[in-house]
């Protein structure tokens, strides 16, 4: 089991749940903007926001939207440590640098000595892209004996202050390599592991090699906070992770989607509606979760032969006809509804019940 750190009430470590990160993408500076998508954030299951801190405006805003909102907060900083001290001073719940490039050890004691005043965590490592050059030479280019030894590194420069308040994160965008990278760190090391595919790219690809590599990882008892890394909408990274760590069976699923393949009986356009109700269900479902309701399994079924059994079983449920659908709640049915308003139907008696 690993230590265990709190960035703000969230425990990380220590056989705590593994918690859910995101990044705003939004200028840090414009506050309405950053405050709406922390806000977003929070309230898709998002339990640690980090954002980026490229100047001391943005150190500023940061602070003003920290005390505004009940999510914990990480300051992203790079190369310049004042703006790490400012955003400590700020509020920041928690800090993520990179040692190698914060300056001199001086600079990197002067962090951690603001962060020890708060007793607050500080993220470090590395990525794939950012690997010391000494480390890369020694293993001739990035591989995973170098990410996981360049976390050590960056690791032993602030246990070398006596600090222990640490988080330690290795990413590659290879899931291969970040897989092994972490099974040989999880070896040298009991501070807290944040794991993550780096640039995993757009949404479709994004998913895939993040539900992979992440989860690869989680079935290996690996990884104590989390973040999808996606080119889109930053609460779509917190609803993928949420369904990662339901697959995977650590967090259980706040909804269930039970569909059947089709057939040649069908006569709906079953495809299309159980692609629409997984879409649809899934803020539901992330409200749900937020708010500790129990689970629930809803089913979308596509004829006579398995639909009515089938949506009796589950919470909430549609049988589909010949264009049009019976819907079930708690094994009873409710009523006949044309296909084109099924889903909106059943989202409403969800909402309602």
């Amino acid at each position: 089991m690993t230590k265990s750190v709190f960035c703000g009430p969230v425990q990380i470590g220590g056989g705590a749940p593994v918690s859910i990160q995101s990044m705003t993408n939004v200028d840090t500076r414009d506050r309405a903007a950053l405050l709406r998508q922390v806000n977003e954030l929070a309230d898709a299951g998002c339990q640690i926001v980090r954002a980026a801190i490229p100047d001391m405006e943005a150190a500023a805003s940061f602070g003003d939207v920290r005390r505004q909102v009940k999510v914990p907060m990480v300051a992203d900083i790079h190369f310049d440590y004042k703006l790490a001290i400012a955003a400590i001073e700020a509020g920041a719940d928690k800090i993520r640098i990179n040692p190698g490039n914060i300056g001199s050890i001086d600079n990197v004691r002067k962090v951690v000595d603001a962060a020890r005043e708060r007793n607050i965590p500080i993220r470090v490592g590395v990525n794939s892209g950012s690997l010391q050059k000494d480390i890369r030479d020694k293993y001739n280019g990035v591989t995973a004996a170098a990410l996981a030894e360049s976390g050590l590194a960056t690791l032993k420069i602030i246990e070398d202050m006596n600090y222990d308040q640490l988080v330690v994160s290795i990413k590659s965008s290879d899931v291969k390599m970040n897989y092994d990278a972490h099974m040989m760190l999880k070896e040298m090391t009991d501070h807290p592991i944040h794991i993550g595919i780096t640039e995993s790219g757009t949404p479709n690809n994004g998913k895939l090699k993040s539900a992979v590599g992440i989860g690869s990882l989680l079935l290996a008892g690996v990884g104590d906070t989390m973040r999808v890394s996606l080119t889109d909408d930053p609460v779509n990274e917190v609803l993928w992770a949420i369904r990662i760590l339901e697959t995977v069976g650590i967090r259980e699923k706040s909804i269930e989607i039970v569909s059947c393949p089709t057939c040649g009986r069908t006569e709906i356009d079953l495809i299309g509606l159980a692609l629409e109700a997984e879409e649809r269900l899934q803020p539901i479902g992330a409200e749900r979760a937020i708010k500790g309701k129990k689970p629930l399994k809803v089913a979308v079924m596509g004829c006579a032969v398995n639909g009515p059994g089938e949506s009796r079983e589950a919470d909430y449920g549609i049988a589909g006809g010949r264009n049009e659908g019976l819907i079930f709640a708690h094994g009873e049915i409710i009523e006949k509804v044309p296909e084109n308003h099924l889903i909106d139907r059943l989202l409403e008696i969800i909402a309602n019940d």
